[in-house]
């Protein structure tokens, strides 16, 4: 039988269309993943030559996962020769030959974002800037921004746009801040993670040989989770697919989550006007979830203005409705959903475990109550996204060391290093070590080499201990050219004392930290073994350096055998499924954030919250809490306005007591009473579980849970509030969960808000 036959109809027209430009629109649980893999392997099959294809993903755990399905679909030696990876890794692989001619050497390193905010924190320490006001995360993310759109230091100081909003934000030295990292990165031949994307464009732009090798080379450009490309990478692929115009890109405009990183739905949305003559596949059979799960998402994205139409479907089994429950407050939500997971564990019929079981949340804030009612009823239970293995103090600290070798120039890793092992080398000397470096424009490390040369007010024997650090390092960096990656990490261990110094400290944290760098060493081992049995008979330590601080946060959550809950938010469960799925917190203000005024911003939420629904094989339970607990107050809240997005056939409102998962939710479940203020304000007291309200939806006779209702004001209307000011009228409506009527405006000031109509004093302006 032939791999093919394992596909659906339209799944086998998408893998089979390999000449020109192809747009294929993958529901979610649809099984892009295969089209994709088949659709390389056929190429390979075909007679393409595995050199001339190049598959662009988010994650390298996805590219191994590529890779691994190929190779049980052709053999080895047909796809030996494939470019797959991320953006990133792929780009670091790709611009080490003509690093020269972007201003680096081919052994630049590269910052991951505590380095950047690290760089970032002493520029504005020397500069003067009050931290609170320059916050590394806040600084960084304004700069990340401006490379996304392919914005340089001097473009961005004479944007008018730009610098107006750092007024707003009093940053208003950023501009600068931005100039001067620039300028640090240079000198320290490194890259943080936007540069490299920017310094591929660089090259595809500036430099004929390269765009011309690289044009020719790859004839089939494959790009992954198409709907989540900035624009620089938008700007990347349409480089690299030149002339041929043979390119195949796969995501779901649905699932577009990201714009906070830069992503931009429009590359997705407008791709067929960019190819005119691109074949569209829609792959709309979801093999994951259950008929009502799939029904419930479709009535919900439906709802979205900006789209590729499609009508996602399910031949699996009907399934129970989504569950929808309301709790008096965030600590009765904590433990009615724990009693939940309790019964479904205690289900024999569906014979769970508790890795089967995961809980979403919109804000990483929201685990804490989660985590308590589960740790006191002995449930396991993980945070998924914690600190991962690469981010440990004792694994950079040894990361550093490596980077130094092979990077002289790398002054954060220089700083790292020298904490430990401890060298009797203090900030007050780094400090002069330092300035006479920025002033001179040297690495630290040059300064260090020859502390005579320089004018250092240090005494006789410190100067011998930088210089003596200096030399160890050159003598490493030496050693980094002549050995492999996993015999040079064993040499480098023990030469610069960092192996002598973990075993020192024999507490149980010393030896975890002990063991942790032991196991970057089994991965380094392992690296090197793949890379050989792969036919690359010498791996330098560079190689390894460059896939690990390229590894997303999906790379690096390792397989955990231990059965236990998952908490995570909803952008972490992008691209994971469980049998059963909780998303909590479905309140105005948190899902969809309090900080989403636009349409643009509100539809990217409803996006998020399809992206939580369809995370669910079975089971699927929504909930909100009246009040709850924020920034230092109670806050009373109304139901989350995507409630009303969903088609009521299927959602079914639980009781206190629900039933078991294994029958139709709701069988024996009447309708609950509205929300009544006065109802509501004498649970307000207590957190009881007994106490809380019911929601209420009434039987429907249209497709949408809001109706529009007569009012005597109107869409487009200007009006004005006492207290919110100027704003313009969205809509006026009954809102069906809660029998209120109610009136959304935009106001000038202070972003979008609902109000109650009855209670609303507006007046025309």
């Amino acid at each position: 039988m032939h791999f093919l036959d394992n596909l659906n109809e339209i799944q086998r027209k998408a893998v089979v269309a390999t000449e020109g430009p192809s747009l294929i629109v993958a529901g979610a649980g649809s099984g892009k993943t295969r089209v994709l893999t088949y659709r390389i392997a056929y190429m390979l099959q075909q007679g393409i030559p595995a050199g001339q294809i190049m598959a662009l993903t988010f994650t390298n755990k996805a590219a191994r996962e590529m890779k691994e399905r190929i190779l049980k679909l052709v053999p080895a030696q047909d796809a030996r020769y494939l470019t797959m990876g991320t953006f990133h890794s792929v780009c670091v692989h790709l611009i080490r030959p003509y690093a020269d001619l972007l201003g680096y050497t081919s052994a630049f390193t590269i910052y991951d974002t505590a380095d950047s905010k690290s760089l970032l924190k002493a520029i504005c320490k020397e500069r003067g800037l009050d931290e609170k006001i320059y916050k590394s995360s806040a600084v960084l993310g304004r700069i990340s921004m401006a490379k996304n759109r392919c914005i340089s230091p001097a473009q961005y100081g004479a944007n008018q746009h730009l610098l107006k909003e750092d007024r707003e934000a009093r940053m208003y030295e950023l501009a600068t801040v931005y100039s001067i990292y620039q300028s640090r990165l240079m000198a320290a031949n490194a890259m943080d993670f936007d540069d490299i994307l920017i310094n591929m464009l660089r090259l595809m732009d500036t430099c004929p040989e390269a765009r011309d090798r690289y044009q020719q080379q790859f004839k089939y450009i494959l790009v992954d989770e198409y709907q989540d490309t900035n624009y620089v990478q938008y700007l990347l692929v349409n480089r690299l697919a030149q002339p041929q115009q043979n390119i195949c890109v796969v995501g779901d405009d649905a699932q577009s989550i990201y714009s906070f990183r830069g992503a931009d739905i429009s590359n997705i949305l407008n791709f067929q006007r960019q190819y005119p003559q691109a074949q569209l596949f829609k792959l709309e059979r979801n093999y994951r979830s259950t008929q009502n799960i799939v029904n419930a998402a479709n009535s919900l994205i439906h709802n979205n203005i900006h789209q590729i139409k499609k009508n996602v479907y399910s031949e699996g089994e009907e399934g129970s409705p989504l569950g929808l429950k309301a709790f008096v407050d965030d600590r009765a939500e904590a433990t009615g959903i724990v009693e939940m997971i309790m019964r479904e564990k205690r289900n024999t019929t569906r014979n769970l475990s508790y890795e089967d079981i995961a809980v979403l949340y919109r804000t990483n804030a929201q685990s804490r109550a989660f985590e308590g009612e589960l740790r006191k009823n002995n449930i396991p239970y993980r945070i998924y996204g914690g600190t991962s293995f690469y981010q440990r103090k004792e694994i950079k600290d040894t990361l550093a060391y490596f980077r130094l070798a092979v990077n002289p120039k790398d002054n954060e890793a220089l700083l790292r290093a020298l904490t430990f092992p401890s060298r009797g080398i203090g900030d007050t000397t780094m400090k002069k070590v330092t300035l006479c470096a920025i002033e001179n424009n040297q690495s630290y490390l040059e300064v260090m080499r020859h502390p005579d040369d320089y004018p250092l007010e240090m005494s006789g024997p410190m100067r011998k201990k930088i210089s003596a650090f200096a030399a160890m390092i050159d003598e490493m960096a030496v050693q980094s050219e002549e050995m492999d990656a996993f015999r040079f990490a064993e040499m480098l261990l023990k030469q610069t004392g960092l192996t002598t110094a973990l075993m020192m400290d024999r507490t149980t944290e010393g030896i975890d930290r002990a063991q942790n760098v032991q196991e970057l060493l089994n991965a380094i081992r392992e690296f090197v073994t793949q890379r050989a049995n792969e036919g690359i008979d010498y791996t330098p330590i560079t190689d390894f350096l460059s896939e690990v601080s390229l590894m997303t946060d999906q790379d690096d959550n390792q397989a955990d055998t231990t059965d236990r809950v998952t908490l995570m938010t909803v952008h972490a469960a992008k691209g994971l499924e469980f049998p059963v799925v909780y998303i909590v917190g479905l309140e105005e203000n948190l899902f969809p954030s309090q900080f989403c005024t636009t349409q643009y911003e509100i539809e990217e939420e409803r996006r998020l919250f399809y992206v939580a629904i369809t995370r669910a094989m079975q089971t699927c339970v929504v909930s909100y809490a009246r009040q709850r607990f924020r920034n230092g107050q109670i806050t009373f809240n109304s139901p989350s306005r995507f409630l009303n997005d969903i088609d009521r056939a299927y959602m079914q409102i639980l009781k206190n007591n629900p039933q078991p998962s294994t029958t139709r939710w709701g069988a024996n479940t009447t309708w609950g009473t509205p929300f009544r203020s006065s109802s509501y304000e004498q649970h307000t007291t207590t957190r009881t579980q007994a106490a809380q309200p019911q929601p209420s939806i009434p039987t429907r006779t249209t497709t949408n849970q809001v109706m529009p209702i007569e009012s005597i004001y109107s869409a487009g209307e200007r009006i004005e509030h006492k207290v919110f000011g100027p704003g313009t009228v969205n809509r006026v409506y009954r809102d069906l969960v809660t029998e209120n009527d109610k009136i959304e405006i935009a106001f000038d000031k202070v972003g979008t808000k609902t109000l109650l109509l009855s209670h609303a004093k507006l007046e025309r302006l």
